[in-house]
């Protein structure tokens, strides 16, 4: 049976999550179509588009994504104390700038005198907006629907465009968010359509380099840290991150078992991952992690809140993870 949407999206259990969807019917998101012939590269950049409008409309921030041919891997994160500091007219604003929204709240964006009860029905929709502002089904709807849209008239077809809803993954802690990061923006290099994260385009690891290069900080991208002692981001340093993707995809290209270089990152011991364990995580089709992600402890906490006994990857975290 399948498990609801609202008990695997629990903002406090985690704000952050692994979102995937993956096309139909020989449906192509993006890349080369080599049955017809037909290039479709040039719906990269609509996804890229699209996430960068939703990141400035939601209190949801991209920390990592990756475009594929046929399907897209992206992690997200619900910054539920920046929604709930917005005033209702920035609500309404917000909003209004993906769907029409009601004619009350065309009328009082617009400036126009409303009567008390008008004024109440208002409130209602900002505080139902709100909510949907904080929402990654929502997030993940207004994605999906936009992109659907668009490849079907350039299809000239009608339907289903995505093989269902979108699938998600609860980062339940700090090693289960920096594996998830780590795996999707090495999505390119796994499928040996790149050799190097610096040349996997189309990726939040390539962005983040080429920004860095240029000496700034991505203006849209959720950061990570640059001093030791920021707050309000992602919790690894900018360049530790650098260091560790580009190592893991230097070993996970070798595939050689067990081929661990002897220099390690130093992230590894921080936060007390196995690196053998980590290398088969990184390799193609080896996560092993289904609903949730993390620490066993994390994992077990995760379970007996959804009502489950055993969840896919508790036995993958006993090895991957310490602790």
């Amino acid at each position: 049976m399948a498990t609801a949407r609202s008990t695997l999206i629990d903002p406090s259990s985690t704000p952050y999550y692994h979102c995937m969807a993956r096309c139909v019917r020989r449906a192509f998101l993006c890349g080369e179509d080599h049955l017809t012939d037909t290039n479709y590269e040039h719906r990269k950049p609509w996804v890229i588009d699209r996430l960068k409008k939703l990141a400035t409309v939601f209190a949801i921030e991209v920390c990592a994504y990756a475009v594929m041919s046929n399907h897209y891997h992206l992690v997200l994160h619900i910054d539920e104390e920046r929604g709930r500091s917005w005033s209702d007219r920035e609500v309404l604003q917000r909003w209004t700038q993906l769907f029409e929204g009601a004619f009350l709240v065309q009328s009082f964006l617009e400036g126009n005198p409303l009567g008390k009860a008008e004024m109440l029905r208002v409130t209602e929709f900002a505080a139902e907006y709100r909510q949907r502002l904080m929402s990654i089904s929502w997030f993940m709807r207004c994605l999906n629907e936009h992109l659907a849209r668009k490849a079907n008239l350039e299809d000239d077809c009608k339907g289903r465009f995505w093989e269902g809803r979108f699938k998600s993954q609860a980062l339940l802690d700090e090693a289960a968010l920096l594996s998830c990061m780590v795996y999707v923006d090495l999505n390119p290099v796994r499928a040996g359509i790149a050799t190097m994260p610096e040349t996997s385009d189309f990726t939040a690891i390539q962005e983040r380099i080429e920004q860095w290069q240029q000496g700034g900080r991505n203006n849209w991208l959720k950061p990570l840290k640059t001093q030791k002692k920021e707050q309000g981001i992602i919790p690894f340093v900018l360049t530790d991150y650098f260091e560790l993707v580009d190592w893991t995809g230097r070993a996970i290209r070798d595939y050689k078992r067990g081929a661990v270089a002897a220099q390690l990152p130093p992230i590894f011991g921080r936060l007390g991952v196995n690196p053998d364990e980590w290398l088969n995580t990184m390799r193609p089709h080896g996560n092993r992690f289904v609903l949730a992600m993390g620490r066993l402890k994390t994992l077990r906490t995760f379970a007996e809140k959804t009502g489950k006994r055993w969840l896919h990857g508790m036995a993958a975290s006993r090895c991957l993870f310490a602790g």
